[in-house]
């Protein structure tokens, strides 16, 4: 009975003990995951709290980094403020001092178009009394002929048949002296000539050019910018220098640099890609070698664009376009200090001119003077005369064989085959002959004009003289007890090579001479 009771009891109290382990292990695990959530979520809010930290961290830094670029940016304005004051003062100075140099060249002209009217009136005044004279001594000399004829017996033609007769043997002496002085002239000519045909070489070729016509100057917005062209080793002038076969001079010339080359096209390209250069910034090789193809591309069309400008302006239709575009090179071409394209288009409108005054063909003169200097566009590549390598170019792209000889002929290389060739010779003469149109200013002109008359002046006998037709002619007026017939020519003589050893002008000078001669008598 014990035993039996004992299981019993045994069997009683085990479901209990079973169901509390039970609720026990229950409790404990939801007691677990309630620990794990709640170290889980504290680890969740530090994370929350250091996202904010960062997050207000980052809004911090950005707000003094927006500071810092806006103190940047202000500097920034302010500087570029001052550097466009001083580029405005600069040129407000400038543009004074221009205005004022403008103002003292308007006085200066003034006086002298005074002095040139009040020549004028002199000269006036002279004309008519020699007009008066001459007929004075038209009346003399009929008179003094009638005298004569009664006096000797013998009338007008006997007296010229004996004078001639007693003077034959002096004419042939004279003759033979003249002969002398015409090849004597004729070899000073021929070494004028080869002086120039020296001097338009040396022009073309040689070292040692006129500044304005093989130099131009890039300004530099400061001194810092000609290190940069330059470059590490001098990489980056070497990489310019080779691509437009132009020299860079870079000395200490505040904020500039010059380009020097003797071919006005490659020199205009390497201005305007070195000028594309100092805006981009960016000055390198690589960089180097795009901005000189932009600017020959730029370039070759501004050479097209003047080319059908100057077709158009002077109304010749019909041309080639290499011709056209040879014409537009001659943008950058001069001579003797004129630009070739502007001589040629206004070559073209004189020869038009004088060819309607004259009932010919002006369409075909105006072609004949637009294109007689074409040849100067390339003779800086080629071998020749710039006449000779014109003609090749009209015969290459079938030229009217008018148009060929009028340029061929337009230096007296050969003779001229129609009008239209001598008009442009002549509307050429025109051209370059006017005052200011080669070489010199209209003060060094007009300077020129006053040395011409003090050259004269200066001789023994002279009592007035005058330069006339843009002092191409010096024409001097001689006092007739000091100057003999004889004297005139020797004296011509001088004053021409005096001319010569002290003056530098185009072309040539003639010295004209005027004696007068007056026969006084006294009735008693």
């Amino acid at each position: 009975m014990n035993i039996e009771k004992r299981i019993r009891e045994v069997f009683s109290i085990e479901p209990i003990s079973i169901i509390i382990g039970i609720v026990c292990l229950i409790v404990g695990a939801i007691g677990g995951v309630s620990y794990r959530k709640k170290i889980a979520e504290a680890k969740v809010g530090l994370a929350e709290e250091r996202a904010t930290k960062i997050v207000e961290d980052s809004a911090k830094e950005a707000e003094a980094r927006k500071k810092e670029i806006l103190l940047e940016a202000k500097e920034d304005s302010i500087r570029t403020k001052n550097e466009l004051e001083k580029e405005v003062r600069d040129r407000r100075n400038e543009l004074q001092r221009n205005e004022r140099r403008m103002i003292q060249k308007e006085e200066s002209l003034d006086r002298k178009s005074e002095a040139l009217e009040k020549k004028d009136e002199q000269m006036s005044k002279k004309l008519e009394q020699l007009d008066k004279q001459k007929e004075e001594a038209k009346i003399l000399h009929e008179k003094q002929l009638l005298e004569l004829e009664r006096i000797s017996g013998l009338t007008t033609e006997e007296a010229k048949t004996y004078i001639l007769a007693t003077v034959e043997n002096d004419v042939k002496h004279e003759a033979a002296m003249l002969i002398k002085e015409v090849e004597n002239k004729a070899k000073l000519e021929a070494d004028r000539r080869s002086r120039e045909i020296v001097a338009n070489a040396i022009q073309r070729c040689a070292v040692d050019h006129v500044a304005e016509t093989t130099v131009s100057v890039v300004q530099l917005p400061n001194d810092e910018m000609k290190g940069r062209i330059i470059g590490r080793e001098g990489r980056n002038i070497r990489a310019l220098e080779t691509l437009t076969g132009i020299e860079l001079i870079i000395d200490d010339t505040p904020e500039a640099v010059i380009l020097s080359g003797f071919d006005p096209v490659r020199r205009e390209i390497a201005r305007i890609a070195l000028e594309k250069l100092i805006v981009d910034g960016r000055v390198h090789p690589s960089r180097i070698e795009e901005m000189v193809e932009k600017a020959k591309k730029e370039v070759e069309t501004i050479i097209r664009d003047e080319g059908e400008s100057a077709t158009f302006d002077t109304g010749v239709n019909g041309l080639h376009p290499e011709l056209v575009r040879l014409l537009g090179k001659l943008k950058y071409r001069t001579s003797y200090g004129q630009n070739v394209l502007k001589h040629s288009m206004e070559v073209s409108h004189l020869t038009g001119l004088l060819a309607a005054e004259l009932g010919v063909d002006v369409t075909m003169a105006k072609r004949a003077g637009l294109l007689h200097d074409i040849g100067k566009s390339i003779d800086h590549e080629m071998e020749g005369s710039h006449v000779s390598i014109g003609v090749g170019l009209l015969k290459r792209y079938k030229e009217n064989q008018l148009i060929i000889n009028a340029v061929e002929a337009h230096h007296g290389d050969v003779e001229p085959q129609s009008v239209i060739a001598v008009l442009v010779q002549a509307a050429d003469a025109i051209s370059a002959a006017r005052p200011g149109a080669r070489r010199e200013t209209l003060e060094s002109y007009i300077k020129r004009l006053q040395k011409l008359e003090e050259i004269a002046e200066g001789f023994k006998g002279v009592e007035k003289s005058f330069a006339i037709q843009a002092g191409r002619e010096l024409r001097i007026m001689v006092l007739s007890d000091q100057v003999t017939d004889a004297g005139m020519t020797i004296l011509a003589r001088e004053v021409a090579k005096r001319i010569e050893e002290e003056l530098e002008y185009p072309g040539q000078i003639k010295v004209n001479i005027i004696r007068e001669t007056r026969a006084v008598d006294y009735a008693k």
